[in-house]
Formats: structure tokens, C-alpha cells, sequence
């Protein structure tokens, strides 16, 4: 069963940051430049958290990986936001 997540990082160094932005990329749609959501099976959050710890420096870097249901729906609906609006989720697109 997949599970959506919202995963933001605020990464010290510039060099880890592009490479937490592209691995984050492949995981999930961002939100925002340091926020992204994600709908991901058990496996792939085991993974996802495996790739950002030999990513980041845990002394430095920090990573918030927030669990936001199952409900695809529900998840996206809990969002508020001021300004311009989220991005759609795109149909047909497989995520991990």
C-alpha cells in the first residue's frame, strides 16, 4: 500500500543540496524548492531515507519526512496555500 509524505530539507552545503534536490526528484514532485510531496510504497520510503542519510550530513543537514495517510486525496486536500497555487498531480505518471 502506498503512503503520502511530505519531505522538506533545509541542506547546509550547496553541492549536497543539488544532489538532495535530483535524488528528491525521483521520489517525488516538489511542492517548492526544498519541499516535496510524495506517494511511496514501504519499500521505497525504507529506500528514499537509506539514500538521504549516505546523501546529507546528519551533524549539519536536516530532513523532515512527515506522514500524511494514505488517502491520496485527503493528503493533498490538507495542504493550504498562499500565493501561487501547488502544482496538479499529473495523471498517468507512475511514482515510485
Amino acid at each position: 500500500m502506498r503512503r503520502c509524505y511530505l519531505v522538506c530539507y533545509d541542506i547546509r552545503d550547496d553541492k549536497r543540496l543539488r544532489r538532495v534536490h535530483k535524488l528528491m526528484k525521483a521520489y517525488g514532485e516538489a511542492w517548492q524548492y526544498s519541499v516535496f510531496y510524495c506517494t511511496l510504497k514501504a519499500i521505497d520510503r525504507v529506500r528514499l531515507e537509506a539514500a538521504l542519510r549516505e546523501t546529507v550530513n546528519l551533524k549539519e543537514d536536516q530532513v523532515l519526512i512527515v506522514d500524511l495517510g494514505s488517502n491520496e486525496e485527503a493528503a493533498r486536500e490538507s495542504a493550504t496555500v498562499l500565493g501561487p497555487a501547488l502544482p496538479e498531480a499529473e495523471s498517468g505518471v507512475v511514482v515510485i
